[in-house]
């Protein structure tokens, strides 16, 4: 062929395909990914209700109702006692022989009207049936668990040191001779305890409150009277149930007082509204339908991303969103394992409880897992949304999002280590210097909180300044400068700098892709 002919430009029509084959390409690549999400779309829209579907403003009505119940109500005979002014062992007499009875027992209608109880079982505010009976346990630690100064040793012979699991106290005391003055260890899945001043165990010694009234007061007043809390314990525990046919839910309470070492008491509580019985009414069954169709949804994934992980092999996991489908099927799957053993768990307490009403069923274990579980399930539906961003990545604002991001990470990781410096320092200042008088800076963990409300502006600033009236102020200025000021107009500096230098590229560099809002219109 002659030169010319070598060098002569493609036909038109020629032309014309080797430029729309990068169309044809992108428009494939970008009808994937509006079919990904939405398959993606349907997925997140299941798990939304199945995740809501556990939830009810119920539970929040019924939390405050039993909180007002068991800890703001008082009694004649508790002379003012509230749990949540329990101050000594004394007060916590009170409290249980008192306001304590008084909201497990409801034998009598407003009126004084006895009411006919079916199997001497009580409702609670007439709509919550208590299941069994409640619990009490108490937690001890040995004498001579501590060391004595020399100096004090001719003046002090007992020394209980603060709760510790290796202090803890075993062996049997008082009369000896039932369940209450025995230690009890107990098998249980339950997590321990985590109080004030202290990391509980399960065990301890335990007894069961009667069916009755009358015989609950007799029960208490003996051990009162018998001296069952000594000067080694350290925590006291009542756990009891209850079930709200109404709403189909259960109410789950454990009240603690703690004794430190310091003498005193310390209150604190959980309350606990779970639906554990998931199928009783028809949405229930609709919701059922739904956990199938996200179980099928989570095999999908499972088959997609090991077949993308034998296709790519170790270059799958350098992509972040590879990690992040891996997290959303690993918690889908625990998920899916608990729903099962919580069915199956209910089962066999509700079998032992209609056997034998005079029993503590142990609901606390599964309602602590069930909150866990709830925690779980939040914060997979937190990443379900976070990966929306994949799949609008090809949108040009959210490219400059990523683009800034990625570009100042190592700008923003030097301000880090600065900024956390600065900041530590000041929480150290403020824990050695307020520590001992402010309840915002009694541990370094309260100081680090504090700090970040001072930024935010929530903070009293009266409280470190009667404290002390010198170091106060100067601490309170100077971290305000410094951190508010300073570090973080240095922080927007750099995102801001960052972004007008994205910016200015995208727009330099003009965009090739193919935008879904084109495709969607053709």
């Amino acid at each position: 062929p002659s030169p010319t002919m070598a060098t002569s430009p493609l036909p038109s029509s020629g032309l014309a395909v080797v430029k729309q084959r990068p169309r044809y390409g992108k428009e494939r690549e970008t009808k994937s990914t509006l079919r990904e999400l939405l398959i993606y779309i349907v997925f997140l829209a299941d798990l939304c209700i199945l995740t809501f579907g556990m939830v009810s403003t119920d539970m929040y009505y019924l939390n405050r109702v039993m909180s007002h119940l068991f800890l703001e109500t008082s009694s004649s005979e508790a002379d003012g006692v509230t749990f949540r002014s329990i101050g000594s062992i004394a007060d916590f007499w009170k409290f249980a022989e008192g306001p304590l009875l008084d909201g497990l027992y409801w034998d009598k209608w407003y009126n004084n009207m006895t009411l006919t109880m079916q199997k001497n079982s009580s409702h609670i505010y007439y709509e919550n049936l208590l299941l069994g009976v409640a619990q009490i346990r108490q937690l001890k630690v040995r004498n001579g668990t501590c060391s004595i100064y020399p100096y004090f040793r001719t003046l002090l012979k007992d020394c209980y040191r603060e709760y510790r699991y290796r202090a803890e106290d075993r062996s049997a005391f008082g009369l000896k001779n039932g369940s209450e003055w025995k230690y009890l260890s107990v098998s249980s899945l339950s997590p321990w305890y985590w109080g004030y001043v202290g990391l509980y165990s399960n065990g301890g010694f335990i007894f069961n409150l009667p069916k009755s009234k009358q015989e609950s007061v007799e029960k208490l007043v003996f051990l009162r009277q018998n001296s069952w809390l000594t000067r080694g314990t350290r925590a006291v525990f009542i756990d009891f149930s209850m079930y709200n046919a109404n709403i189909n839910l259960f109410c789950i309470i454990r009240l603690v007082v703690e004794f430190p070492a310091t003498g005193g008491a310390l209150t604190s509580s959980q309350i606990y509204s779970v639906k554990l019985l998931r199928y009783v009414t028809y949405y229930d069954y609709f919701l059922a339908s739904c956990e199938v169709t996200f179980c099928l949804f989570v095999i999908a994934f499972i088959i997609h991303e090991v077949i993308k992980i034998a296709k790519l092999k170790t270059e799958y996991f350098r992509s972040a969103w590879n990690w992040l489908n891996i997290l959303l099927v690993v918690i889908s799957i625990l998920a899916i394992a608990f729903n099962i053993y919580r069915t199956v768990e209910v089962s066999l307490l509700m079998e032992e409880l209609l056997s034998n009403s005079s029993v503590y069923p142990d609901f606390y274990f599964l309602a602590s897992w069930q909150v866990h579980y709830n925690n779980m399930i939040a914060v997979n539906v937190f990443f379900a949304w976070i990966k929306i961003f994949k799949y609008v990545s090809f949108n040009k604002t959210m490219t400059q999002l990523s683009s800034t991001l990625s570009r100042c990470a190592k700008d923003i990781i030097g301000f880090a280590i600065m900024f956390f410096i600065i900041f530590f320092a000041y929480a150290q200042l403020g824990y050695l210097v307020f520590g001992s008088q402010v309840d915002e800076f009694s541990t370094f963990q309260n100081c680090i909180f504090t700090q970040f409300r001072i930024v935010l502006g929530d903070f009293n600033f009266a409280t470190i300044e009667e404290v002390n009236s010198i170091l106060g102020p100067i601490y309170f200025i100077t971290f305000v400068f410094s951190v508010f000021f300073v570090l973080l107009n240095m922080f927007l500096a750099i995102i801001n700098d960052t972004y007008s230098e994205v910016k200015a590229d995208f727009a330099a560099i003009p965009s090739q892709e193919f935008a879904i809002s084109e495709f969607l219109s053709q």
